[in-house]
């Protein structure tokens, strides 16, 4: 056990919505999605696939900190 005190904490974001390829599988965020089809898909076969299925992010309003002092992950519930 450190005795870091963590004074410096650093706000880590939020996990974004991610999609997952109905045909491939691949996992992306909305934000890489640039032209609403998948890129692997269409990387593979040339087929432009625009199914998606949401997956459900495991966080749930919890903040997440990171203190720069020790690296330590700082959860508050």
């Amino acid at each position: 056990m450190t005795a870091c005190h963590h004074s410096l904490l650093e706000l880590l974001p939020e996990k974004e919505e991610r999609l997952r390829c109905r045909v491939c599988y691949l996992t992306i965020s909305t934000k890489e999605l640039h032209d609403g089809y998948c890129p692997e898909c269409f990387d593979r076969s040339g087929e432009k696939q625009y199914q998606f299925d949401k997956v459900e992010s495991s966080a749930s309003g919890i903040a997440r900190y990171r203190c720069d002092e020790c690296g330590a992950i700082v959860t508050t519930s």
